[in-house]
This record gives C-alpha cells, structure tokens and sequence, in this order.
C-alpha cells in the first residue's frame, strides 16, 4: 500500500489521488500528536510532581500546531501530494519526536516506542525508498539519544523503583501505538478503496468515449450516404407534385407533402449528426433563447406526430439567451421519442428552472422501466426493444449531458408509466455577449 510516484499524482484527478488523503492523515495524527503531549506534560509535570523542562517542551506543540494551521488551506487548494511531500512531512515528525525525547530522557523514557509508530506509518504510506528513509531517520535519532540527551531527573517515590516507572508508560506507550496503527490502516485501507473506485469510473467513461468516438464515425460515414439518395427522393417528390396527372388528386397531393415533410425531417436529423460531429461547415452556432430552443423541440414533434397526444407545460420562467447544441436536441428528441413508443397515447414534457439549472422531466403512461433497467440506466445495448442497437439513445443522452455537466436519472411513476429526468447546468448553454459594454 504505497502512494503513486511524484511522476503521476502530479496529473491526477482529485478523487484518484490518495497521497492528498493521507497528508490529511499525518495532519490528524499531528492534531492528535499534539494533545498527547500537552496531556503529558500536564500529568507528569501537574499531577505525578516530575520536573520537566516546560520551555522547550511547549515549544514543539507551538510549533506542529502552527504547522497545521499553515498547511490545511494550502491542501485545501492541491489536486494531489507528492510522495516527497509526504515523506519530509513524515520526517519533520520524527524530529518532533526525537526533540521531545532528548529534553525528557532520551532513550530511557519509554515513549521512544512512539519510532515504532513512525516507521509503519511510512511503511503504509511511501514507496519503499522512502520508507528506509524513515528507518535510517529513527536509526540516527536514537542513536543520538543514546548517546546525548537531558536526563530526566525522578523525584521520590520515583526514584525508588524507576523500573515500575518505565513499565507503566511503556503499558501506555503499547495502547497508544496499537490504537493509532488500527486507525491508520483502515483509514489508508479506505483511501485506496475509494482511490480504486474512481479510477475504475474514469476507465469507465474512458472506454464509453471510446465508444461514442466510434459512433460518431459511424454515423458520420452513414450520414453521407444517406446524403445523396435523400437528395434524389427530394427531387422526385417535388417533380411528382408538379406532375399533370398528379396535381389533380388531392389525396395523393396530401400524401406527397407529408413524405416531403418526412425527408425535410430526416435530413434535418443529418445535418444534426454531422454538425455534432464538427462537419458542418461554414454553419455557426445559432444563438437563440431557451424557451425558443424547447419550443422548437415540441412544434417539431407536433408537426411529425399527432399534436394532441403531447402536453407540455413551460414551468421554466425568465427566458435566457442561449447558444442551441444540436446535440442535446437530438437527445432530447430521442426521449421525447422512446416515450411516444411506449405510449402512443400521451407524452407529458415539463420544463423548469430550479436555481442554476434546466431540468427537463420527460413522463409517459408505458409499463416502465425493469428494475434491471433502472439500475443500469444510460449504459449501452440495455433495452427491453429486443432490437439489434437498443439503449443507444439512452446511452448517448447520458454522456452528452455528462458532457455538459449535467445528468439523467430515470424512475418509474407511482400512477403507472415512467419519467425521465435532465438535469443541466444553465451556464453550459447560456450566451454571453462579449462584445457588450
């Protein structure tokens, strides 16, 4: 259980970085550090009558408390910790330690066990070379008590029995070791857990991109094919309206507009495809405002569907300018769409605004979702269609609103269908005008 090298917690992500955690860790331990000694010194000086040499003492709780007060905000404001700055924190506590000892016995006083502590710690936390770091740090420090430190002068009945003296704190000294060995461990155990998890997410969305990237290709390469013979439907539709022979009837007259509607709907769907793509060339972003873009959305359906099975109701407020992302309408079709599949007969759209974000509630009278569904709701291929491709729609919803910063959920309805709910930020679609005063 060791920390990353500095080559690579320098670039990762917060939630994968598990050196920024265990510098939390010493700085608990020094917080607790800190009140053992205090409490020593109150109990051995105040209560048992033992002389301790209070100013240099004091100074080293002083001093690991200001320490921590200085490093918490600059924490705070890292992505990551080093395996060096983990290591010279390490370092820095057992010259604490080793300052303590020499001005109240040295090796004789049987807190010197505390090294042991100190030398798991990096065990835990460090990479090997830095670990025999530790251990050759604690080797010289006893050393130096050994052979240099202040006496601690023990007044009677101490002095009597010095031995009983020594046990009884090393009884401590045991309790205390043990005690802080189980929190750390576990509290390291825990930071490598969740360490693991988000590594395992990002892999994750690494490979759903990957995905999404290979999608994209296809449905690009689709698009332009399906380009040409769009065009030659086009064409002959409007050379079929024209024709003598048909004019005149105006059943098939009806029939002819809404195949042409039809085409118009699928390479509007195209051309959608290949702006999200970044193949529309020459075409900027269109600027409009949200309740434009949403009003859109529906007269598009109501105009390709019957209007009367979809009730939309525009909660959303103070209307904002906003940049339109053909990609999010695509998704959003695609729900408006797997809702009318599951039931023909209605299709409730509700938009809101709730604070700094759109949320767009998509509900139908279907049977719902499965309980397996719901649980695995927006990965790929998981759909109760039963068709080659299902749950792409879904699939794509999810990551288009991750990648704008929002999400989707699902739940079934307690009166019987299912609604599918998307969050998104306001600032990923908002337009601003730089060119303003």
């Amino acid at each position: 259980m060791t920390t990353t090298p500095d080559d690579t917690t320098r670039s990762a992500p917060p939630e994968t970085n598990a050196g920024r955690r265990n510098m939390h860790l010493l700085v608990q331990l020094r917080w607790i550090a800190v009140g053992g000694q205090l409490v020593t010194i109150a109990v051995v000086h105040g209560l048992m009558g033992i002389p301790l040499p209070l100013a240099p003492l004091l100074v080293m709780p002083v001093m690991l408390a200001a320490i921590n007060l200085a490093s918490l905000p600059l924490i705070a404001r890292r992505t990551a910790v080093t395996n060096s700055e983990l290591t010279g924190a390490l370092l820095f506590d057992v010259a604490a330690l080793a300052w303590q000892l020499y001005h109240s016995g040295g090796i004789t006083n049987p807190f010197a066990s505390l090294f042991l502590l100190q030398i798991v710690i990096g065990a835990i936390l460090l990479t090997p070379a830095s670990s025999w770091a530790i251990v050759v740090a604690t080797g010289i420090a006893l050393l130096t008590l050994r052979l240099d430190s202040q006496p601690l002068p023990l007044p009677p009945p101490y002095s009597d029995n010095p031995m009983k003296l020594y046990l009884q704190g090393s009884l401590v000294c045991f309790a205390l070791i043990a005690v802080l060995l189980v929190a750390v461990v576990t509290r390291v155990t825990r930071n490598l857990l969740q360490r693991d998890a988000a590594l395992a997410t990002i892999r994750q969305r690494a490979a759903e991109e990957d995905h999404i990237v290979r999608m994209g290709l296809l449905a690009s390469g689709a698009a332009h094919e399906l380009g040409t013979p769009l065009a030659s439907l086009s064409v002959i539709l409007g050379d079929w309206k024209r024709m003598p022979r048909l004019s005149g009837d105006a059943e098939l007259q009806d029939d002819l507009r809404e195949m042409e509607a039809a085409v118009k709907r699928c390479k509007a769907i195209l051309s959608g495809i290949l702006m999200s793509a970044g193949e529309a060339r020459g075409v900027a972003p269109r600027v409009t405002t949200m309740r434009t873009f949403l009003d859109g959305i529906v007269a598009e359906w109501h105009a390709a569907r019957q209007p009367e099975t979809l009730a939309y109701a525009d909660l959303f407020g103070a209307d904002l300018p906003i940049v339109s992302d053909p990609a999010l309408k695509q998704v959003i079709d695609n729900v408006i769409d797997n809702a009318a599949e599951a039931s023909p007969g209605w299709v409730g759209i509700t938009a809101r605004r709730e604070e700094e974000m759109l949320v767009l509630e998509v509900a139908d009278r279907g049977p719902g979702f499965a309980p397996e569904m719901l649980a695995s709701f927006g990965q790929p291929y998981r759909s109760t269609k039963g068709r080659p491709g299902g749950g792409l729609g879904l699939f794509l919803l999810v990551n288009v609103l991750r990648t704008l910063g929002g999400e989707a959920n699902a739940v079934n309805r307690g009166e019987g269908g299912a609604l599918v709910r998307l969050s998104l930020p306001l600032t990923a679609l908002v337009y601003e005008d730089k060119g303003a005063a």
